[in-house]
């Protein structure tokens, strides 16, 4: 079973991603807004995609604050996580948006919120898991 590892500081949301993802993906998932956390699981190979809210309002690493974006251009840098398909999720979906968002992380896709569409949400992360 593939594993999609939720990064999102909002509880309802990551809730709701994860029964989507469950019940209609048959997916398996993991949840944390912990930056450590998500680097360990990433290294580990415990996840088979990310889903990465923009916006974390909590998250800290190494004493700073970052965002989805930042955390996204560490994973990407890295070459033990460079290959991990990243999916940025924002609120904030405003024309234009999606390209910087992509083109500043490096994500590989992009989803805004709310999701509506439920099918073509599972199909979007389906799309980027690895094919093994």
């Amino acid at each position: 079973m593939k594993t999609v590892l939720i990064v999102e500081d909002d509880l309802i949301n990551a809730r709701v991603f994860s029964k989507i993802l469950t019940k209609r993906g048959g997916l398996g998932v993991k949840h944390t807004e912990n930056v450590e956390e998500v680097m360990k699981i990433a290294a580990a190979g415990e996840a088979d995609i990310i889903l990465m809210d923009v916006s974390l309002s909590r998250s800290v690493y190494q004493g700073r604050a970052v965002d989805g974006i930042k955390i996204t251009q560490m994973l990407k840098a890295n070459a033990q996580t460079a290959k991990l398909p990243i999916i940025l999720v924002t609120a904030h979906a405003m024309e234009g948006d999606r390209e910087s968002f992509l083109k500043q992380s490096g994500a590989d896709g992009y989803i805004s919120k709310p999701v509506v569409d439920h099918q073509q949400f599972i199909e979007q992360i389906l799309a980027l898991l690895p094919k093994d």
